[in-house]
C-alpha cells in the first residue's frame, strides 16, 4: 500500500446524504501507510454528531479490506457548519450549494491573456442554445469572478444593475444565460482596489446571494492564477468539475499546467483542456500556427486529461466579444461557433445533463 492507492480506496467512501466521495470533497487532509498500519487525517465541518462516527466506522472499514493494512489510524477534526439557506444543501468542506444548481464547472487558466473569458462566453451561450433545443431554455449560468477586470457584461452585451430581491441579487440575462459580475456593480471608471479578504468575500456572495434559479449548469469564469479567488470559490462552492484555457505557446501552457495541478491539488476534476487561439487562417485559406502547434494536447496529457477542442484565432471572435454578441450567436454556423459547441456537447455528455 501507498499513501495515492489509500486515498484511491477511499473514494468508495461516499459522505452521508451525498452521491460524492470523501477524497473529492476535500475532507481527507493527509494519508501514510507505514509498517502495515493506515494512517488518515480527515477534516469534516458538518454540525450532525452522527457523520463523524459513520464516516470514521465507513473510512476504517474500506481501510482494513486492502491488502496488507494490519492497523488503521484515524484522526478527525470536526467544526461546526453553519446554517444553509432555505432550500440550500450544506456540502462537507466545501460551502454550500445554491438551491436549483444541479452542477458547476471552473473555467480556469495559469496566466492571463488566453481568452479565458471570450471561451467561458461563448462556451455558455452554445450550452444555452443546446439545452434550449432541449425544451430547457434559461437554465445556464455564468458567474464572473475576475473582481478586478470584469469583461463579461461586454462580451454578453448587458448594462444596468441587476435588481434585489429580499437580501439576494438577481442576475441579468441575455442569450439565454443568466449571468452575474463585479462589472454590474461598479462605475467603467471605478477600480477595484482590494485585498484578498475582500475579493473571497465578493465570491462567496455571488454564490450565495446570488438567486440564480433553476440552473442545469453555472460555469464560474475565474480569474487568472492560483490565488484566493480560486481557492476561494473551491471553499464555497462544491465543483463538479474545471475546464483549462490556454493557448499553443510554452509561455502559456507552462503556467495553465500549474494551475490543472492546483485543481488536483483540492480535489476538484479536470475535465479537460481548450486551447485557444490554435491557428490563424490566411486569405488563401492557410492554417497558420502563430502561437505554436500541440501545446493544448501536451497540457492535457500531462495532467492525465482530454484536449476538448482547438478554437481558431478568428476575427469574428474578437469582434462578437467587443460588440456583445459572442460568436455562437453572430456567426453560428462559422468554424468557430462549431468548436464551442462541440465542446458544449462533450461537457453535457460527461456532466450526464
Amino acid at each position: 500500500m501507498t499513501t495515492d492507492s489509500i486515498k484511491e480506496a477511499l473514494k468508495q467512501v461516499k459522505y452521508p446524504g451525498f452521491s460524492r466521495d470523501i477524497v473529492s470533497f476535500g475532507l481527507v487532509r493527509s494519508a501514510t501507510f507505514d509498517a502495515g498500519t493506515a494512517k488518515v487525517s480527515l477534516a469534516i465541518t458538518t454540525s450532525d454528531p452522527k457523520v463523524p462516527l459513520l464516516l470514521k466506522t465507513e473510512v476504517e472499514k474500506c481501510l482494513r479490506a486492502q491488502p496488507g493494512v494490519a492497523d488503521v489510524i484515524i484522526e478527525l477534526a470536526v467544526s461546526a457548519a453553519k446554517a444553509p439557506a432555505a432550500g440550500g444543501q450544506s456540502a462537507p468542506g466545501a460551502g454550500t450549494t445554491p438551491a436549483g444548481i444541479k452542477h458547476s464547472v471552473a473555467i480556469a487558466s495559469g496566466k492571463g491573456g488566453v481568452g479565458k473569458s471570450t471561451f467561458a462566453v461563448n462556451l455558455a451561450c452554445a450550452l444555452a442554445q443546446m439545452l434550449g433545443l432541449r425544451g430547457r431554455p434559461g437554465r445556464v449560468g455564468l458567474m464572473d469572478c475576475d473582481i478586478y477586470g470584469p469583461s463579461v457584461p461586454l462580451m454578453m452585451g448587458i448594462t444596468g444593475r441587476p435588481s434585489v430581491d429580499g437580501e439576494s441579487l438577481l442576475p441579468l440575462e441575455r442569450h439565454g444565460v443568466k449571468v452575474m459580475s463585479m462589472g454590474f456593480l461598479v462605475d467603467d471608471n471605478t477600480p477595484v482596489v482590494w485585498r484578498g479578504p475582500m475579493v473571497m468575500k465578493t465570491i462567496q456572495q455571488f454564490v450565495q446571494n446570488v438567486k440564480w434559479g433553476e440552473l442545469d449548469i453555472l460555469l464560474v469564469d475565474l480569474p487568472p492564477g492560483t490565488g484566493d479567488a480560486q481557492l476561494s470559490l473551491v471553499q464555497t462552492l462544491p465543483l463538479d468539475g474545471a475546464i483549462l484555457v490556454t493557448t499553443p505557446q510554452v509561455a502559456a501552457t507552462n503556467v495553465a499546467r500549474k494551475g490543472g495541478l492546483m485543481f488536483q491539488k483540492v480535489n476538484v476534476p479536470l475535465l479537460g483542456v481548450a486551447e485557444n487561439m490554435s491557428w490563424l487562417v490566411d486569405a488563401a485559406g492557410h492554417r497558420l500556427p502563430i502561437f505554436g502547434e500541440g501545446g493544448g494536447a501536451a497540457t492535457a496529457e500531462s495532467l492525465g486529461t482530454d484536449l476538448l477542442g482547438q478554437v481558431p484565432l478568428a476575427q469574428e471572435i474578437r469582434v462578437g466579444g467587443d460588440g456583445g454578441e459572442p460568436v455562437v450567436v453572430s456567426h453560428p454556423t462559422g468554424e468557430s461557433a462549431q468548436v464551442f459547441r462541440t465542446i458544449a456537447q462533450e461537457l453535457l455528455e460527461r456532466l450526464k445533463i
